[in-house]
């Protein structure tokens, strides 16, 4: 028996270094924006950081963001933070602060003293709300939320002022004080900043900065009975933290106005600027943190760390590699739109990895008897074989008698290989044999013959079956290595069998997205979720918590994402590091799991099965999941919900061929982003259409609106525009001819017309640069239309020109230039 793999040379280092060791972030529009700033002097070093709230479990939602933070950082010689944003109360934990930081940790990044808690400031912001109630840039407001959300209005409505805008410094002092002195109730009071209540951005309509709550923090204790909201705290602890570029996602752009205006009425200089990327959603899962709180709290999974949860922690118990997740998170790529991802992006991710480093070793999981004997009829003498760990991958022969295997190791060869015994009792898998076989059946049948890997060729003489019909027990016999077989199939002998129990995991969710399409409701998507503090309503307590729990979700839990059962394995994985991930032959990848596997009674779980199962195999389809043979655990229950047909998922990407790697090499040095060119190579569809398009500096935008807004209707033949007519429609756009809204809505006309997106902007004068006469009309009838605003503005309500800006912009269908019209609005409104 071996006494270890190469001396566990399989497990992977868990703590690489961050610039060294992890993938790349491909160039993007921040880095760019980064590599800038450095040029000029502007900053003399980097610094990002990455601020999650300690309210639950880091997950796979978080890597993303936290790739780009850190190893941004790290690549262009910058220093990174890792920071616990913990100003809410309700929900943070210590629990949930120390998980974050030890999965961060595994995942490779090390901020060194860098790490920061953003309530160890409480003190330092309660002081800047001071200072902007002395500026008269805040005011205490007592109105009730609901009447707060009145106040503000619509978006085509300005705000009303609250009754108590006008208080004086001084009395909002002595409120604010009060308030933090606790002789007010929750509620009664909050601070709000005094920005704009006629701005078009919902956000600058004097935000909330300071809420009452009565909450124990887990750090500060019961020191506090008011809290800052995120709008306020998140740019402060930027700028306290030194700093310079702070990325979050798109659903922050309108919060970057609050941003600014407190870095410029508090005098921060310098000072960070905020940036927003694409959010990447991810399939067949969940990421809220209120959803997987649930899913825990009811029982449908064991907890945080189940491992078809989608936490860090659950990935770790599942025994997917830091290297797998890294890889994953540089594969999604950057850009300023949302996307989804595909979960078979992130498992695609997971196979390459283990691929490199796994043994090949056998198991059986629903295990059926074969007797052997020889051809003489005598019983097969035991005896013991030498099988390689990498059939496939080793390289032999070298000079020094070494072997070379993955990972570049060099061992000796019986390193290589481990012993396998072979009696006259194994246990093959039951769907190995079937005695009625359907057409093209190529493993085990009456009369017929298989291979048995490593072992030589068998041919089924005859079988037992119980009172209910099932197979018990198959007779063969051994032929040795002349005989011809159908197949091969895996076996594990019985004499040197050890038990184990297989959990045999799978997608927790059946569709492709169960908050929202497919659950037919109209979900709002969480916030960010490296994101704290999600205040997106003027109420007082600033916080979700109270909200009822969206659980039409939970209908779409997959019913077959864990089936347990229990068979053998070869002996030879006795003596493996407990870590070691297997291949085990046909099965899939698996580990021992981490808490519930011990000497004497093994349980391995299913990191990853060896190709996609859930890949769409005929348009409208839905590829089902395996129905359980074994043991059936957790709560979910299947109903009607759980049985009915349901969306086909989208087309997995399989891992790119060479050639189409040469593809995507070929259109990133047109331009094309790394992402992109990964939709476009290796999806025959997209890039037949691409070939019609003029290789010139138009390239790029072409190729994304393939990408992105044509590849449905490409893939479904249903697309009668020509690439080489979108040329002149990316010419205007760079140009700024036409706006993004415009050339997409003309870019889906023209899909579905064939007609040439240059001929229609022509035809409806869509081009940018209205005429003066034209400008004017449409100023003079928003007037017309709003002669109260009118009077207001020349009143003195000069803030209400961004409510103009906005009316004559929808009027002119976005087609007015922001400078002609500011000073067409400014001639008008003070003539």
């Amino acid at each position: 028996m071996n006494t270890g793999i190469l001396g566990g040379m399989t497990a992977p280092d868990p703590s690489p270094t961050a610039g060294e060791s992890a993938p790349r972030v491909a160039p993007n529009f921040i880095t760019e924006i980064i590599e800038r700033d450095l040029s000029a002097g502007k900053y003399p070093q980097v610094v990002t950081r990455f601020p999650p709230e300690p309210n639950g479990y880091a997950h796979l939602g978080h890597t993303f963001a936290s790739f780009l933070d850190f190893q941004t950082a790290a690549q262009l010689g910058g220093r990174y933070h890792l920071r616990l944003d913990d100003t809410n109360p309700l929900g943070e934990s210590q629990e949930f602060a120390d998980a974050i930081i030890d999965d961060l940790r595994w995942l490779g990044w090390d901020w060194g003293e860098h790490l920061y808690y953003a309530s160890d400031n409480f003190e330092r912001y309660y002081a800047y709300a001071e200072q902007l109630i002395r500026q008269g840039d805040a005011y205490v407001d007592s109105v009730s939320g609901d009447e707060m959300a009145r106040l503000r209005g619509a978006a085509n409505e300005v705000g009303t002022p609250s009754p108590y805008r006008d208080r004086t410094p001084d009395e909002n002092l002595d409120l604010f004080r009060r308030m933090r002195a606790g002789e007010f109730p929750d509620g009664a009071h909050v601070l709000r900043a005094k920005i704009d209540l006629a701005s078009p951005n919902m956000k600058l309509r004097d935000p909330v900065l300071y809420r009452i709550l009565r909450a124990h923090h887990y750090r500060a204790g019961d020191a506090w009975c008011i809290y800052p909201m995120y709008d306020f705290q998140h740019p402060l602890q930027d700028a306290l933290e030194g700093v310079t570029h702070s990325m979050c996602s798109l659903e922050f752009v309108d919060n970057r106005a609050i941003y600014d205006w407190l870095m410029e009425r508090l005098g921060f200089n310098p000072r960070p600027h905020q940036y927003e990327f694409g959010r990447r959603s991810l399939e067949y899962t969940v990421v809220s943190k209120r959803k997987l709180r649930q899913l825990v709290n009811e029982g449908h999974v064991s907890g945080w760390d189940d491992p078809r949860m989608p936490t860090l922690r659950a990935q770790r118990r599942l025994g997917v590699t830091p290297q797998a997740v890294r890889a994953f998170a540089s594969q999604i790529g950057v850009s300023r739109t949302n996307r989804t991802v595909d979960l078979a992006v992130y498992e695609n991710a997971v196979r390459d990895d283990l691929n490199h480093h796994a043994p090949r070793v056998m198991a059986v999981t629903d295990p059926l008897r074969v007797t052997l004997s020889g051809p003489d009829g005598q019983p097969v003498p035991a005896r013991t074989l030498e099988l390689p760990y990498w059939p496939h991958d080793v390289i032999r022969d070298s000079p020094d008698g070494l072997v070379g295997v993955p990972g570049g190791q060099r061992v000796p060869p019986e390193q290589a290989t481990r012993p396998v015994t072979l009696s006259g009792d194994l246990f093959i898998e039951r769907e190995d044999f079937n005695p009625e076989p359907p057409k093209g059946f190529k493993r085990l049948t009456p009369g017929g013959t298989v291979r048995l890997r490593g072992a030589g060729i068998i041919r089924a003489d005859r079988f037992e079956t119980d009172g209910s019909g099932q197979v018990t027990a198959v007779h063969a016999t051994l032929l040795g290595e002349d005989a011809r077989a159908g197949g091969v199939i895996h076996w594990v002998d019985a004499a040197t069998a050890v038990p184990a129990e297989f959990r045999l995991y799978d997608r927790l969710f059946r569709v492709p997205n169960p908050e929202g399409a497919n659950g037919d409701e109209d979900l709002s998507p969480d916030f960010d979720p490296e994101q704290p503090g999600h205040e997106d309503t003027p109420a007082t307590t600033g916080t979700s918590e109270g909200r009822p729990a969206e659980t039409g979700f939970l209908r779409f839990l997959n019913p077959d994402s864990l089936r347990v059962t229990r068979g053998f394995v070869e002996a030879s994985v006795t003596g493996d590091p407990a870590d070691t991930r297997y291949q085990f032959e046909r099965q899939g990848y698996f580990w021992r799991d981490p808490v519930d596997s011990r000497p004497g009674a093994l349980v391995f779980g299913r990191i990853i099965t060896l190709k996609d199962t859930w890949s769409r195999e005929t348009p409208g389809e839905m590829k089902a999941a395996p129905r359980p043979q074994g043991k059936q655990t957790g709560k979910q229950k299947p109903d009607a919900a759980n049985t009915a047909a349901a969306p086909a998922p989208s087309p997995a990407p399989a891992t790119l061929s060479p050639g189409q790697e040469a593809e995507v090499t070929r259109l990133l040095t047109l331009g094309v982003s790394d992402a992109e060119a990964r939709t476009l190579a290796r999806d025959p569809a997209l890039l037949a259409f691409l070939a019609g398009a003029a290789q010139d500096d138009t390239f790029a935008q072409v190729a994304s609106w393939t990408a992105n807004d044509l590849a449905p209707g490409l893939r479904a033949a249903e697309v009668r525009v020509q690439a080489a007519d979108l040329r002149p429609l990316a010419t205007m756009l760079a140009a700024r001819q036409v706006t993004t809204r415009v050339a997409r809505e003309v870019l889906a006309r023209a899909a579905q017309t064939g007609e040439a997106p240059a001929a229609i902007i022509e035809r409806e004068n869509l081009a940018g640069g209205l005429s003066a006469d034209e400008l004017a009309a449409a100023i003079a009838q928003v007037m017309a239309a709003n002669p109260d605003k009118v009077d207001a503005y020349r009143g003195g309500r000069t803030a209400l020109l961004g409510f103009f800006t906005g009316q004559v912009m929808r009027a002119t269908g976005g087609r007015a230039d922001p400078a002609t019209l500011n000073a067409a609005l400014n001639a008008a409104l003070n003539g």
